[in-house]
Parts: structure tokens; sequence; C-alpha cells
């Protein structure tokens, strides 16, 4: 028999949405919430929250994120998406999933609880980071949260077991467009242009470099991953566009990386003649757990704390936001030898997985 997070997860899976318009996951999420005696509001386009009032002076809030990606399903599932060209294809259909089966029980228990609780439904994490506009809101103030906590299905950890780690969890990402802007000529007359295209891949070379010299113990990755220059192959290249993404995890290996990619650039047009123009998104921060929050949890759940997760991953994720705000930890929920995410085939067992990670999250709601 189908238990009600999976029904929600089927449900939700069927009707993916992107950025922040999602009139359908929103009415079904309100659907499932009013009946429950929350204080319901939309601080921003495309988020639903949830507070259920438990007489106490602090607050706990879960983070789930609704939207969806610009992907053609391909699974086959009897459940598959009926919104062409969108997909469930990040696992957010099962976050949101979860969290509205931790919010029945919350209300059948509001009694038994250590702290009032915010749902928190937001829109937007694939795109725009809509932690950061629910954080800008104000709602964790006004309703005292003093603690938050995520959780993400991840591939190939085991199904239904959940991992964490204190510190660093998933990556700064920042994206990186250089534009170099030379002077076009016949190759006849090269002598008198200014080659883009060669300033551009020395521009990568050394950028390369800087990145490589970091030591071996300071997680990174840095890649252009497209390049584009010129018009024709007789002709020196008036335009190139360098393409890529830095992942980080301190502050100041962040600013360090931004710090010398702007000065390549500079060092460059000094010596080619070329205008460089080196730019880089703000991105999101790095998810980065609270050390004594985490601790609290692995001390409380004893047993069933969460597995230690050996590494950080590079993905990274908008959860950060509100960690900067309150202390926080985000955790991963394995799902098994499945695709990757983002993957046109993602799919999963929720019947096996879901539930565990619901009551996972029951237990932090209970005993922390």
């Amino acid at each position: 028999m189908s238990q009600p997070v999976v029904d929600h997860r089927r449900a939700l899976h069927q009707i993916p949405e992107l950025d922040n318009q999602l009139p359908e996951t929103e009415a079904y999420v309100r659907s499932v919430l009013e009946p429950l005696g929350c204080v319901l509001s939309s601080p921003i386009p495309g988020s639903v929250c949830a507070f259920f009032d438990a007489g106490k002076p602090e607050t706990v809030a879960f983070r789930a994120d609704m939207d969806a990606l610009p992907v053609t399903e391909a699974t086959g599932l009897p459940y598959v998406s009926t919104h062409p060209g969108k997909m469930h294809a990040c696992g957010h259909d099962g976050h949101t999933a979860m969290a509205l089966a931790l919010a029945e029980y919350a209300s059948a228990h509001l009694s038994e609880l250590p702290r009032n609780v915010l749902f928190l439904f937001q829109p937007a994490e694939e795109t725009t980071g809509g932690a950061k506009g629910l954080r800008d809101s104000g709602i964790l103030a006004v309703h005292h949260v003093t603690r938050i906590f995520g959780l993400h299905l991840w591939p190939n950890l085991p199904a239904g077991q959940v991992f964490t780690r204190h510190g660093p969890l998933m990556a700064r990402a920042n994206e990186v467009t250089v534009t170099v802007t030379g002077k076009s000529v016949h190759l006849s007359r090269a002598s008198q242009g200014r080659d883009a295209l060669a300033a551009g891949a020395e521009y990568l070379r050394r950028a390369y470099a800087m990145v490589d010299a970091l030591p071996p113990e300071e997680p990174r990755a840095f890649l252009f991953g497209k390049m584009t220059s010129g018009t024709v192959r007789n002709a020196v290249s008036g335009k190139t566009v360098l393409e890529g993404s830095l992942r980080t995890y301190r502050e100041e290996t962040y600013r360090f990386c931004k710090e010398h990619l702007v000065a390549i650039g500079r060092d460059i047009a000094a010596e080619t003649g070329c205008g460089v123009e080196v730019d880089l998104n703000e991105g999101y921060p790095a998810v980065w757990n609270h050390e004594g929050l985490y601790e609290a949890v692995c001390a409380a759940l004893g047993a069933d704390a969460p597995s230690l997760l050996e590494a950080p991953a590079l993905a990274a994720e908008d959860f950060s936001f509100y960690q900067q705000a309150v202390p926080g930890v985000f955790f991963f929920l394995g799902v098994g030898n499945t695709s990757e995410l983002h993957a046109p085939d993602f799919c999963f067992d929720d019947e096996a997985v879901l539930p565990k990670g619901v009551e996972f999250l029951k237990k932090l709601l209970v005993m922390l």
C-alpha cells in the first residue's frame, strides 16, 4: 500500500514547473497544508510558507525546493511528466513530498514539539536562488527561527541512508565570463591586427595554471566549457568569449581566485593590446554546515545519526543563503545507483527511499 509521501511525490512529479512560475505546484502544496491548522504565506512569488505555532519562543525551519528543470523526461514511469519539456530531474518533487509528510506529522503532534515549525517551500533553486529572496523577506526573523534543516536526494549513496559532514558540504558556484576584444584584419595583414583568439587561449592557459597551483588539500574546480572566437579561418579574430565555472568552498579561496583572474586579464590586455573584461557572477555561497548544530544532531540522534560524508561535493545549492542568516545543516539522502541528477532518465525507488527520509526528518523535528 502506497504511503502518503509517495503519493505526494508522484502527484508532484506529473506537474513540473520552472523557476518561480509554479501555479500548479503551489496549488497542490496549499491543498495539503490548508487543513493542517498552520498559517500560510507567500513572501516571494512562487513560494509557500507554513508556520505551525506550538507556543514556543523558538522555531525550527525545514526547506523544500519546488521547481523543476527544462528537461524532456525519458523515464517511462507511469506517472511521467504531463508538461512537455519539463521534468523533476533533480528530485525536488521528493523534497517537497517529504516536507509535506513532515508537516502532516507536525500538525498531528504539535503539542509534543520542542519548537514551533516553519516550512519553506521555495521556488527557483535551479535558476536565480529563491532561498536568497525568502531569506531577505525577513520571514526567518519574524518567526524567530534559530536553526534550519534541508535534505537533498543524492545518487550513488546507499538508498535510504542519510549522509552529511560538518563544515563544507557543497561548493560556492560562480560563472566566469571572459570577453577579449581585438582587431580583425585579413591574415595577409595579421601584424596590423590584435588577435583575440590567441589572447583568449593564453588567458585560459594562465587561468588554469593559477587554479592548479592552489594547495591540493584545498577543494576546487575550474573549467571553461565554451569558447567562441572569430568569423572566418583566414582573418585575425576580433573577439573571443570564454564561458566557464569556478567552484570553491572557502571565501578566501574564492577571493584569491577572483583577484587573480582579473589580474590575468589586465596582464593579457597590456601584453596584447586587446581589451579583456573578466566577469564573475554572484552565484551561490558554499553550503557550510554549522559545526555546533551538526554536533548537536549527532549527539541527539545517537545510533540514528547521519553517516559521515568523507569529502564535500562540487555541486552547488542555494540552501547556503539560509545558512548565512541562521545555523543550518544540510543532508544528502541516498537513492542508490541511479542516473545522475539533471539526467532525463533520473528516477529512484520512492517507496524505499522517501519514507526513510521522512523518518529521519521526524527525528530532527522531535529531538532537536
